[in-house]
């Protein structure tokens, strides 16, 4: 009898992240909790035990100190204040003499005593009402998880090298866990946290993977080494396949691969409608790596290079060289078609280094903000877009611009290093084209403003609808009100597309509804120029464009305008694209 058939076959339904069907082994990936054991001791065995907290906490300020060192090394003094924080946790006396004085009385291991008095001083600070004292809980936290790791022997987890046909199981993956991701050896993910709009999941996309995400409780029912089935169009994870289960699924994936061929067929096609309405139709990438598939897929270049993934690779502050290297690239490898840099979106779901977690990082100290903060960072990275485009078609691309006075700011900034650059006599393209993110709701009220500083625009619909609908997008018990069928969503696209268009400013949109086909006819009918989107989403996205009549969606967008429901906005959105394809298979 096969395995399949020895086991009970459980189904988990989560959210659909990233299309398709993956079959393998799973590989549970947890680091937010540290198993802590509990035994007792014998009394001659005290002083021992103390020892091993000496041990651990002699190396955990190594460990520390060493990332303090490397941080001030990359951002400077005030950044690394952090890490001393941490310090003092593990020098703090009344805290290690309670300790101590459990383990004495109590004759428990070293791990449980210090985990229960962490967490006492932890429910304290929480309660406590001076503000210094309450933001000292994720200084102890972050302390107190490394030095039980490092006294339970057990290591951090790690994704840099998987076995064969993995699939990975965890309660969310952080874009730094993505950064050192084995990339050969992942089938697919799933995770209990997350939302469509996560990195990890726009990165699953990107490499083509399937994901489900926001299950709950996966990492409570699935263990390392389970046999376990992914489906990424309706958000399944099936521990335990039965064969005709898998069966089924084949069948899916062979009736996949015949849709996959037909959307081929028209890669080497102009990007326009049936009718000759030209759209360009670029790609999002996180690296230069990626260009060869960009050029595999016949994009029209490059909508969105998301430049923080050198900085999640490099585990830090690259320097202005190696993101020349990249950058410069790029540029070459489009061979002419537009690049568009984007410069560093940190904040959110994306921390680099030893940034501090913020209650509402999403409206926090982010990109553009992050970046007016620490000239010095800005300025070598605007340096190095700056010189690759001395060999490429390059555009730089602010984002979360908010005003007027943010965006002049930036280009304030950029001004100045052009100059630099002239006096040390280095090329760059005096004529590159800037443009503007819009992803926050002030924006789109001031475009007209904007339009002075700028000469494109670029719509980040993730963000937008975030911040529009007022939805944590990472939040997985507000995930259903992310709609990106929102009457005030769809209003809110024309108000920017229309009010660019009087400004004569060219409009991309990029984000997830990019690359999603049933989006493209709202999105051309109301007037955008190009779509960015992860470059495997291309053909189907380009198959649709194709066989669309322009004015057919301009007529569409009219009777959704109409329209004050968002899910029967979605319905007539996919009943559209059904007449215009016809049933491929």
């Amino acid at each position: 009898m096969s395995d399949h058939k020895a086991k009970k076959e459980v189904v988990l339904e989560g959210i659909a992240a990233s299309p398709g069907v993956a079959h393998g082994k799973a590989f549970l990936f947890l680091q937010k909790q540290v198993d802590v054991p509990c035994y007792d001791i014998k009394a001659d065995a005290v002083d021992a035990e103390l020892e091993r907290l000496d041990q651990g906490i002699v190396q955990t300020h190594k460990e520390i100190t060493a990332v303090r060192n490397k941080v001030a090394k990359s951002l400077g003094e005030g950044e690394a204040l952090i890490f001393d924080a941490h310090l003092m946790v593990l020098e703090d006396n009344a805290l290690i003499d309670e300790v101590v004085s459990d383990v004495r009385k109590q004759k428990k291991n070293v791990e449980f005593c210090f985990n229960k008095v962490v967490n006492r001083y932890i429910q304290f600070f929480s309660t406590v009402e001076d503000e210094y004292l309450r933001e000292r809980v994720s200084d102890i936290r972050d302390v107190s998880r490394r030095l039980l790791h490092n006294l339970t022997g057990s290591k951090k987890a790690s994704l840099s090298n998987l076995a064969g046909d993995s699939i990975v199981v965890s309660e969310d993956i952080s874009p730094s866990d993505t950064a050192d991701l084995d990339r050969h050896n992942l089938l697919s993910f799933v995770t209990d946290a997350g939302g469509k709009t996560s990195h990890s999941v726009i990165m699953a996309r990107s490499i083509g993977i399937p994901a489900v995400v926001g299950l709950h409780n996966a990492t409570d029912q699935i263990k390392t080494g389970d046999d376990i089935l992914v489906d990424g169009y309706d958000g399944l994870v099936i521990i335990n396949p039965t064969e005709e289960r898998l069966f089924q699924y084949g069948k899916l994936a062979t009736e996949r691969r015949k849709l996959e061929a037909i959307y081929t067929t028209v890669l080497d096609e102009p990007s326009e409608t049936r009718d000759g309405v030209p759209i360009a139709i670029m790609a999002n990438i996180e690296g230069a790596q990626e260009m060869k598939q960009v050029a595999s897929m016949r994009a029209d270049g490059v909508g969105l290079f998301r430049t923080e993934g050198i900085f999640l690779r490099s585990h830090g502050y690259p320097s202005e060289e190696e993101q020349y290297e990249e950058y410069a690239a790029a540029a070459k490898a489009a061979d002419g078609k537009p690049v568009i840099i984007r410069t560093l979106d940190i904040g959110g779901d994306k921390t680099i280094g030893g940034e501090s977690e913020e209650d509402n990082s999403f409206l926090g100290f982010r990109a553009i903000r992050f970046c007016l903060e620490n000239v010095d960072i800005f300025k070598t990275q605007l340096r190095a877009i700056l010189r690759a485009s001395a060999v490429g078609n390059v555009k730089l691309m602010y984002p979360m611009i908010s005003g007027l006075r943010e965006l002049m700011r930036a280009n304030d900034v950029l001004k100045a290093v052009k100059a630099e650059l002239r006096q040390e006599g280095l090329a760059f393209d005096d004529a590159m084209e800037i443009g503007a993110m819009i992803e926050v709701p002030s924006a789109v009220t001031v475009i007209d403003l904007l339009s002075r500083e700028v000469d494109f625009f670029s719509v980040g619909t993730n963000d937008l609808i975030q911040y529009l609908m007022a939805v944590d997008r990472l939040n997985d018990r507000v995930a259903h009100l992310y709609e990106p069928t929102h009457p005030a969503v769809i209003r809110t696209l024309k108000q920017i597309i229309d009010g660019a268009k009087l400004e004569g400013k060219p409009v991309s949109v990029c984000g997830e509804i990019a690359g999603d086909p049933i989006f493209a006819s709202i999105l051309l009918g109301l007037g955008a120029q190009s779509l960015s989107l992860t470059s495997s989403l291309l053909p189907e996205v380009k198959y649709f464009i194709r066989k669309m009549d322009s004015a057919k969606a301009k007529e569409l967008v009219q009777e959704v305008l109409g329209m004050d429901d968002a899910h029967s906005i979605l319905l007539r959105l996919e009943r559209f694209q059904s007449e215009t394809i016809g049933d491929l298979i």
